[in-house]
C-alpha cells in the first residue's frame, strides 16, 4: 500500500522527480520515491527526508521485499488452514525493519490478529534487522562519531555507519 506524503530535505540538498530515498514517519524509516519537488510549500512536513538511496540500501530493500512476499504467502496460507474469511490486500516492511504491517479487506478477527502477530514476529525475528536498525538510530557505539569513539570512528571523518546516524536523527 503506497502513501503519499510531504517530506523537508534534512540536509538541505534538491532531490529530483523519481530519485528514491529514505524517508523517516511517524511508523519508522521508510523507502520512498520523490513524486515532486516542492521546495517553496510552506505545507506542514510529515516528516524529515533522510538521504538518496544507496546500493547498499537497494539490497537490503530487496532483502526485505523478499520477507514481504514470504510473509504474504504465509498469512494467506495460515489463513486458509485457520478456516479465516479475511482477504489479504498487501503486506508492507519498514526499511528500518521494526514494522511489518499486514492490510486486509474488511473487518479483521481474532484469528487474523493472532496471524499477523505471529508473522510479525517470525519475520522481524528472522530478518534480525533489529541491530540493523539500532544502528542507525545510535551509530557504531559509544562516543560514535567523536575522538573518544570506542570504535575508531572519530578519525578521517567519521565510519559510515555515524554518517548513516547523522543523517537518520536529523
Amino acid at each position: 500500500m503506497g502513501h503519499v506524503g510531504r517530506f523537508r530535505s534534512a540536509d538541505g540538498l534538491g532531490y529530483r522527480r523519481g530519485q528514491r530515498v529514505i524517508v523517516r514517519t511517524a511508523r519508522g524509516l521508510e523507502c520512498g520515491e520523490v513524486l515532486s519537488d516542492d521546495p517553496g510549500s510552506q505545507a506542514e512536513s510529515d516528516g524529515p527526508l533522510l538521504r538518496r538511496m544507496t546500493d547498499a540500501d537497494e539490497m537490503l530493500a530487496e532483502r526485505l521485499r523478499r520477507n514481504r512476499d514470504a510473509a504474504s504467502e504465509a498469512c494467506v496460507r495460515l489463513l486458509a488452514e485457520r478456516g479465516s474469511n479475511a482477504v489479504l490486500l498487501d503486506v508492507e516492511h519498514l526499511f528500518d525493519g521494526r514494522g511489518l504491517y499486514f492490510y486486509f479487506l474488511g473487518d479483521v478477527d481474532s484469528t487474523t490478529e493472532a496471524i499477523s502477530a505471529e508473522l510479525a514476529d517470525a519475520y522481524n525475528a528472522e530478518a534480525r534487522f533489529g541491530q540493523f536498525a539500532d544502528a542507525l538510530e545510535q551509530g557504531c557505539g559509544p562516543g560514535c562519531g567523536t575522538a573518544e569513539a570506542e570504535n575508531g570512528c572519530g578519525t578521517a571523518g567519521g565510519c559510515a555507519t555515524c554518517a548513516v546516524a547523522s543523517a537518520c536523527s536529523r
